[in-house]
């Protein structure tokens, strides 16, 4: 490395260290530095700044750090310490409380995206609740003594009628959630709501979900 090259770097690092002003292997500087220079010749000139007094080097087994000489910077009064240590503690929960209200964003975000849209729900819905009223029917005949159908045939009806009624519960409680979370936004009431896009309850169908 050339002499004004090796100045460079030395200026570079000596910078660095006062800005910063925390300790650093010399590996951290190299990199903190984007590699400008290359790692031996920072070694060297970290090596060499600490000789002459201009940093401070510190070994802890085979590590050394090096961090800027504290006689360079101005005394600080014990109450100023104690407003920095304010500050940062205030700053920290201040950082740890937007990193929680972003997490339940991500989370909201991602409940919401994989859902399904009002206008599917709304058509499963209306499917499902047809379909289920047709087994219901069927149902109410066979008891009162309709057409006699096989045991399989039988068991099957029941085990559709079954799993239907389980769609409809769940496309319900799916409807319900996302309903829930767009009134949390919505300046007017759940039925301005509903009529600005069309949404007919069970009850106003005057349908309900059968029990099992």
């Amino acid at each position: 490395m050339s002499k004004s090259k090796e100045a460079a770097a030395a200026s570079a690092v000596l910078e660095y260290l006062k800005k910063q002003n925390r300790p650093y292997s010399a590996t951290d500087v190299f990199s903190n530095l984007h590699k400008e220079y290359g790692k031996t010749a920072v070694t060297r000139v970290l090596e060499e700044l600490a000789q002459k007094g201009k940093i401070k080097e510190k070994v802890y087994g085979k590590q050394k750090v090096y961090c800027a000489d504290q006689s360079v910077f101005p005394d600080v009064k014990d109450t100023e310490m104690k407003d920095m240590d304010q500050q940062i503690s205030e700053l920290t929960d201040k950082v740890r409380n937007t990193q929680a209200a972003c997490k339940g964003r991500e989370t909201e975000l991602r409940d919401l995206t994989s859902s399904i849209t009002t206008q599917e729900a709304k058509a499963q819905l209306a499917e499902l609740t047809k379909k289920c009223s047709q087994y219901q029917e069927k149902l109410d005949k066979l008891k009162s003594g309709g057409k006699t159908i096989t045991k399989e045939e039988k068991e099957k009806v029941y085990k559709e009628h079954e799993a239907m009624v389980k769609q409809w519960r769940k496309r319900k409680r799916m409807a319900t959630e996302m309903l829930d979370a767009i009134l949390e936004g919505y300046p007017k009431r759940k039925k301005d709501l509903f009529e600005e896009i069309g949404i007919e309850t069970d009850e106003e169908c005057n349908v309900k979900i059968p029990q099992s």
